[in-house]
């Protein structure tokens, strides 16, 4: 064979074997992100022709993460959100999500919520209320005579900030591998970098709406105050309108995404250990074997398998994981997250007057109750009255009437609530909400009531506690290696965390054809229109974390 025939075989041997590799991709962790990142990364890879392998492990047995539903008296007819209780119509990935599978949407709360009486309390008195069951202008013209023009200025800064924020989703700030850069850009590290008290402050909004309606906005969806927030998490908590979520719960988008994707879905299988693999050649002319990736399942079965690229779709530090020599390139920063009780519970009672200081037989009850600081709380929060964790002599965030469920002993209807706090719920506390006694047993009879007679607690680590920063952690930690939960201390929504998923699928599907994506944008960005339209809301009712 002459030499030419020879150097035209060896390469079309070459390009066969290309040909014929198939990029295998580990995503770890089947929350929001990993869920997402698995989705779009078989969506963009079957668009360029990128022939891919993905396994999505799962520590838990549950896809979804954070994304978690429970079910009143353990009756799989009866529902109810744990966190990330809802989202809303400008969050592109889930409503399209939802629709594309033929998911059913409800308003949030459930489908039998008929509203109520909503209060803002302040541990000494309500600054604030709002019958949801009046039409909506009336409640509009309270806010306005209230606050004056604030719940205006508050909307229209919201409205702004949200649009710009709105921009990461299209070209050319669509893909990008430093966060940091692309807030930068979009001019949101000017809004990170404050904290939502300063922000608001500077946008003319009236310290008395930011104290009663903003900050209780804060509390309920980031249990935090004004003063220990940035402000772009700040307007987020303040953009819940038209807020709805899945019948049967929201994990299902997550649990559609990861089955659709097509990948091997490992349950109940922890990552133990990621190592370089031998001999591991970034850019070389083949695809070749980055990473060794260790897993031990439910029955204690360890399993060594390779991959081409590894996506990190779970916080880091809570994960357990081990990276051998030269595995992160980057280091992954530990941040503090917020540690957060939830506490789901049914009573055919309903709340005492005497609780938040009414008169008894008071007929001005709220049957939601969120809260913000009193005037001597002190520090914002922080101090003596208030405690370390901020919740203020109110002593929690938010109580919620989340709608009414069938007791399945009795036949009869209960109320069904929700409790967020800083600490566990004790029977004394709610002894004294319900104005009877609550035994230590919690669901036994006590003088011959029972009070409680369903309860389930649940802490989370939720969200992290969003101080200002101005720098954020890259998606990209390593040769063919991601990261997807640095975006958590910019935003920390469901949506979000999908964002990042889509945005890490399409590095990896870039990466593969080396393409030189995500970089720097050249030009001043577009600013997203500024609207006028007051409708400024008081956060979710119902949600473990705040949903842009």
């Amino acid at each position: 064979m002459k030499p030419s025939h020879r150097l035209l075989a060896g390469v079309t041997s070459l390009l066969l074997a290309a040909a014929a590799h198939s990029h295998r991709v580990a995503v770890i962790g089947a929350g929001a992100a990993g869920s997402s990142t698995a989705y779009h990364l078989r969506q963009f890879a079957e668009a360029d022709g990128v022939d891919v392998n993905i396994t999505l492990f799962e520590k838990t047995s549950h896809i979804g993460g954070r994304t978690l539903t429970t079910h009143a008296f353990g009756d799989a007819s009866q529902p109810v959100e744990l966190g990330a209780s809802i989202f809303v119509p400008i969050n592109e990935i889930l409503w399209t999500a939802a629709a594309d599978f033929g998911l059913p949407l409800l308003p949030a709360g459930g489908n039998d919520d008929d509203g109520g009486l909503l209060g803002i309390w302040d541990g000494d008195r309500f600054v604030y209320t709002q019958d949801d069951r009046t039409p909506g202008w009336w409640n509009l013209v309270r806010l306005v005579w209230t606050y004056g023009t604030a719940p205006y200025r508050a909307n229209k800064l919201m409205q702004a900030t949200i649009q710009r924020f709105l921009e990461l989703y299209r070209a050319p700030y669509f893909p990008f591998r430093s966060l940091t850069m692309r807030a930068n850009e979009l001019e949101l590290t000017f809004v990170t970098g404050q904290t939502g008290q300063q922000y608001l402050d500077a946008g003319g909004v009236g310290a008395r709406f930011s104290h009663d309606i903003v900050q209780a906005s804060t509390r309920v969806n980031y249990a935090s105050n004004l003063a220990r927030i940035h402000a772009l998490d700040a307007m987020v908590a303040l953009a819940p309108s038209g807020a709805s979520q899945i019948r049967g719960g929201n994990w299902q988008i997550f649990d559609c995404m990861a089955r659709a994707s097509g990948a091997d879905l490992r349950m109940n299988t922890s990552i133990t250990r990621i190592n370089k693999a031998p001999g591991a050649a970034p850019g070389a002319a083949l695809p070749s074997t980055m990473y060794v990736v260790k897993s031990t399942d439910a029955l204690g079965v360890e399993t060594a398998d390779e991959f081409d690229s590894v996506v990190l779709a779970t916080p880091f530090q809570y994960s357990g994981i081990e990276a051998g020599d030269g595995v992160l390139q980057t280091a992954i920063d530990e941040i503090p997250y917020v540690r957060l009780h939830v506490t789901l519970f049914t009573s055919p009672l309903t709340f005492d007057a005497a609780f938040f200081k009414l008169a008894p037989g008071s007929k001005a009850v709220p049957t939601t109750v969120l809260t913000t600081l009193a005037d001597d709380d002190g520090n914002n929060g922080q101090g003596s009255s208030g405690g370390a964790d901020g919740s203020g002599k109110a002593g929690f965030f938010s109580v919620s009437t989340l709608r009414r469920v069938i007791n399945p002993l009795t036949r009869r209807e209960e109320y069904l609530y929700k409790i967020f706090s800083p600490e566990a719920v004790t029977p004394a506390f709610l002894s004294r909400l319900f104005g009877a006694e609550v035994p230590d047993t919690i669901t036994d009879e006590a003088n011959g009531l029972q009070v409680i007679s369903w309860y389930y607690p649940h802490v989370f680590y939720s969200y992290p506690q969003a101080l200002p920063r101005v720098t954020f952690q890259d998606p990209v930690v390593g040769d063919g290696l991601y990261y997807t939960s640095g975006i958590e201390s910019f935003i920390s929504t469901m949506e979000t965390s999908a964002l990042m998923g889509k945005n890490v699928a399409r590095l990896v599907v870039d990466d593969i054809q080396g393409l030189a994506t995500g970089g720097a944008v050249v030009g001043e960005h577009g600013k997203g229109n500024e609207t006028s339209t007051v409708d400024v809301g008081v956060g979710d009712k119902q949600s473990a974390a705040g949903e842009l």
